[in-house]
């Protein structure tokens, strides 16, 4: 379980096909430095289980699914994440609860002064309301308004300076994972 804030922003050392999927090592000396082989990493949103963590630097192997249902099968050396520690208990919850279990991938349709359009799925967009949570890239947001196809948010200075959403553009492709508080609703009431 993580809140969506951001712990580091990680760079791409490498990554590797393997016969079941992709081996990604990320440099993120912080979070390294604080991970142990077995924990779990949100690594643009995506929970991961760290097989090593030393010299600074995290090492994944992310199976075949993860690659195809999230943004890690077009990650390259070089390229940034966002890190984020799970939540232990005791700690502040300053974004939303956030899984690391993507719901489908988006699209950046613009970028403005405020933020970020974001085109998404309709089976992502009917558990979004105006104002609610969404976490975009593993980064907890506040709705600020959506249609039929897309949603904004607005990020703060602060948020595109320590995140990856501050160097996205038209097109980019981004992780979504909507509030899991609707889902859980939904198959309630349903």
């Amino acid at each position: 379980m993580f809140t969506g804030i951001v712990r580091e922003l990680g760079y791409i050392e490498s990554v590797e096909e393997t016969g079941e999927g992709a081996r990604v090592r990320v440099r993120a000396p912080e979070t390294a430095a604080e991970t142990r082989v077995g924990d779990s990493v949100a690594v643009s949103g995506v929970c991961l289980t760290a097989i090593d963590a030393s010299d600074g630097t995290l090492a994944f192997d992310v199976v075949a699914e993860s690659l195809r249902r999230s943004t890690l099968g077009l990650l390259v050396e070089g390229g940034s994440v966002n890190v984020e520690l799970p939540l232990q208990a005791g700690d502040r919850v300053g974004g939303h609860f956030v899984q690391g279990h993507v719901d489908g991938i988006g699209r950046v349709r613009r970028v403005t002064e405020e933020g970020l359009e974001i085109e998404a799925p309709p089976e992502n967009l009917r558990y979004c309301v105006e104002k609610g949570s969404i976490a975009v890239d593993g980064v907890s947001l506040t709705i600020a308004w959506l249609d039929d196809e897309a949603f904004a948010v607005a990020l703060i200075p602060h948020t595109k300076e320590v995140t990856t959403l501050g160097r996205l553009g038209p097109g980019d492709a981004v992780n979504l994972e909507v509030d899991m508080l609707a889902k859980h609703l939904e198959k309630l009431v349903t």
